[in-house]
């Protein structure tokens, strides 16, 4: 769908936001009209065992809009929101910025920038599950329901007043990949729809309830190991088998849950790739699929033990 000649696209915008969350909001604010006259996104990074400079997803983004339309999107990609970026940006302006997944702390100065404030998207009911996991803290809990919220920004980290909330429940949980794809968008349905309502003046600021905000650590890797002997439990044992098979959703794909098997002296990192729960079993619950033992190639776990067992 091209909506590019409507109302929306006349709005003076600045996009913020770096991964495939970022992707899946400006994929929807693109279908209805709304487009970023610039993107920030994260400077190129080196990333791989070839450590090759690797752009962001929203930067790929915006230069696949560059190369298939008339029009341009400017994009930045500074280190730090310093005043000089402030400058910067003030040589126009602007209606409003949008933040979806950007990644770094933007300041009151910079917010100021925009005459009817800044936008966010973030993938919680507000004020639950504030900071930088909401997604993945949301899964280890096993809280099915879930949502998204469009708050205004403040200085502070998702602190802002609530113009719109959507509550997104789960029967089971796919992927943390596959969660974010779908609240991603959602929220960027509901972004659209919120700013035509606020600009309108026809939707008013909510207070967050702080008195119940909950707060979400940085996943590490260090946090997808399990032990083994936890591992041949859980068939036996629903709650710790729960346990592991969200952990499992959460931490897909990034940095995936991995445990240590010892075989004849020689220990190997074995890396579970996907998992499934079966309500209807009255025995084992938790059905582990494919593992990527280290150095090998990806094969179901049936295989991997088989293998193992010789």
């Amino acid at each position: 769908m091209n909506n590019l000649n409507t109302k929306n696209n006349k709005l003076n915008f600045i996009f913020f936001g770096t991964d495939d969350f970022s992707v899946n909001v400006l994929n929807e604010l693109r279908e209805s009209g709304f487009i970023p006259k610039v993107l920030v996104t994260a400077p190129d990074r080196p990333a791989g065992r070839g450590q090759k400079m690797q752009k962001s997803e929203a930067k790929i983004w915006a230069e696949e809009i560059n190369i298939s339309n008339d029009f341009k999107i400017e994009i930045l990609q500074p280190e730090k929101l310093d005043d000089d970026f402030v400058t910067e940006i003030s040589k126009q302006e602007w209606d409003f910025f949008v933040t979806a997944s950007y990644g770094k702390i933007i300041s009151q100065k910079v917010l100021d920038v925009a005459q009817k404030g800044a936008f966010n998207v973030h993938p919680s009911l507000l004020p639950l599950y504030r900071g930088a996991s909401p997604i993945e803290s949301a899964i280890l809990d096993d809280n099915k329901e879930t949502g998204v919220t469009i708050m205004l920004m403040d200085e502070k980290m998702d602190h802002g007043p609530i113009l719109n909330q959507e509550v997104v429940y789960f029967e089971e949980w796919p992927t943390k990949l596959e969660v974010e794809g779908k609240l991603a968008k959602i929220g960027g349905q509901l972004l659209c729809e919120t700013i035509n309502l606020f600009l309108n003046g026809e939707i008013e600021e909510q207070e967050q309830d702080h008195s119940t905000t909950t707060f979400t650590k940085k996943i590490t890797k260090e946090m997808g190991q399990i032990d083994l002997s936890d591992l041949e439990k859980s068939f036996n044992d629903e709650k710790l088998a729960r346990k592991i098979f969200v952990k499992i959703q959460a931490l897909n794909p990034w940095p995936g849950v991995f445990y240590f098997f010892k075989n004849k002296d020689k220990e190997t990192r074995v890396k579970i790739k996907s998992a499934s729960w079966d309500n209807n079993s009255n025995e084992v619950k938790i059905k582990i699929g494919r593992v990527l033992p280290e150095g090998k190639k990806e094969m179901d776990y049936e295989d991997f033990l088989r293998g193992y067992n010789k």
